[in-house]
C-alpha cells in the first residue's frame, strides 16, 4: 500500500527547478514517485510510507530549494 502527501515548495521556477527536485526527492528511501508543480508550488510525493519531513527537506536543499511545509490549500 503506498501514501501520497503533498508539500509546499518555494523557489521552483521553471520545468528544470521541477525535474531538480523530483530527482533529488525520488532518492529518498520508501520515496516510488515525485511530481512538481511549479505554478503552485506543489510536490506530490507517492511512498511506501509516509516520508520523514526531515529527509524530504534534505533532498529539497540538496536540490536548491526550500521545504515551506505540509501542503495547505490557498
Amino acid at each position: 500500500m503506498t501514501t501520497t502527501s503533498s508539500w509546499a515548495v518555494a523557489g521552483m521556477t521553471c520545468d528544470h527547478c521541477a525535474r531538480a527536485v523530483r530527482t533529488e526527492v525520488e532518492r529518498v528511501s520508501g520515496v516510488e514517485r515525485a511530481v512538481a508543480d511549479v505554478a503552485a508550488g506543489r510536490l506530490d510525493v507517492t511512498a511506501v510510507a509516509p516520508p520523514a519531513e526531515d529527509a524530504l527537506r534534505d533532498a529539497i536543499d540538496e536540490a536548491g530549494y526550500t521545504l515551506v511545509g505540509p501542503w495547505r490549500e490557498p
